[in-house]
């Protein structure tokens, strides 16, 4: 048996930059950035190997086939071709938070953990960026879903991440470490609140919008990289009341991408939060709903919970440092 453990991500600043036909454009000298972290919530992979030949997968729903070809489940279909496990198996998904909607980097988590357990049960091991490579592949190029290629990074490497894309090729990416001591690490993750908006979506929709939008709004998806950037300085400057001043401004840019980011309720919502105290914030991942993300100083962190804790449930939440790991494995821990 192999468990892996992979975490959702939280992206601060820089989506939209993430999209090959942004940052690989020829007429973008400069490419991509975003600026993220993961969290310690997690999605878990258990892979076990079965006395007979066919294959059983359990998510929100089960399936027993008799071949890879046979499965629904696309992410565990493509994930066991290019690991090459086609039989005598079960795998089981299982998510801390919804696996689906939240805007916190799920369904590339999902590729991430599923790539390393079943290459673990291969006998094999890759690093973090192999894995998000991999991942991007069967996300982006095989089921071509419109989607940026940070949250396989972020799953992967975990901790804060500065990482860059291209410019002109598709397959450059680069990341640093948003290295802090341990106590400023803390204090910036106490600054920020992480509240459910009772809301999934799928993130399609938004994000085939986006994708179609990149030409003509080139001018917000270059304000939104220069944040990635002046997002990481920040933090590294531990001014981090001035990065919540950021993640207002990536709130005003990001909502210019595409329609459906936001609505008229989050937007109250975030109005109100920002009345009480909160300096700045985001709707997490693509928007629609999911999760929302606030930079609240610790003083004004009660009176945001009096005004929208009501109606929104709060998720507490840390930074994780190790991204996707291996948490078991039956044949490195033997019995015996």
């Amino acid at each position: 048996m192999i468990i892996s453990q992979t975490p959702l991500r939280v992206s601060f600043l820089g989506g939209g930059t993430d999209f090959p036909a942004y940052y690989a454009a020829p007429g973008n000298p400069r490419g991509g950035a975003v600026t993220g972290v993961a969290i310690d919530k997690s999605v878990y992979v258990i892979v076990k190997q079965r006395f007979d030949d066919r294959i059983y997968v359990n998510y929100s729903r089960k399936e027993i086939v008799d071949t890879i070809d046979d499965l629904t489940h696309g992410l565990v279909r493509e994930t066991m071709r290019m690991t090459g496990v086609t039989h005598g198996v079960e795998i089981t998904t299982l998510a801390d938070v919804p696996s689906e909607g939240s805007g916190l980097g799920s369904s590339s988590a999902i590729t991430v953990g599923l790539l390393n357990a079943l290459w673990a049960h291969q006998g094999e091991s890759f690093t973090a960026g192999e894995l998000a490579a991999q991942a991007n592949r069967i996300e982006l190029e095989i089921l071509r879903r419109p989607m940026g290629v940070q949250d396989a990074y972020l799953a992967a490497l975990g901790g804060i991440r500065h990482i860059t894309f291209g410019p002109r090729d598709p397959s450059a990416v680069r990341w640093t470490l948003v290295d802090l001591p341990r106590e400023d690490v803390t204090r910036l993750c106490a600054n920020l609140m992480l509240f459910y908006t009772n809301k999934t979506r799928n993130s399609s929709t938004i994000l085939e919008t986006q994708a179609a939008n990149i030409a003509d709004r080139s001018v917000v998806l270059d304000g939104l990289r220069a944040l990635a950037d002046e997002g990481a300085r920040r933090i590294e400057a531990r001014d981090f009341d001035g990065f919540g001043e950021l993640l207002h401004d990536g709130w005003m840019l990001k909502t210019r991408l595409a329609d459906g980011i936001t609505d008229s309720v989050v937007d109250a919502l975030y109005e109100r939060a920002r009345h009480a105290g909160a300096i700045g914030g985001k709707i997490a991942g693509a928007g629609g709903g999911g999760f929302l993300l606030l930079y609240v100083p610790l003083s004004a962190q009660e009176a945001v919970r009096t005004s929208i804790g009501r109606e929104l449930r709060e998720m507490p939440f840390r930074f994780d440092r190790y991204g996707t790991r291996i948490v078991f494995n039956s044949r490195r821990d033997p019995y015996y």
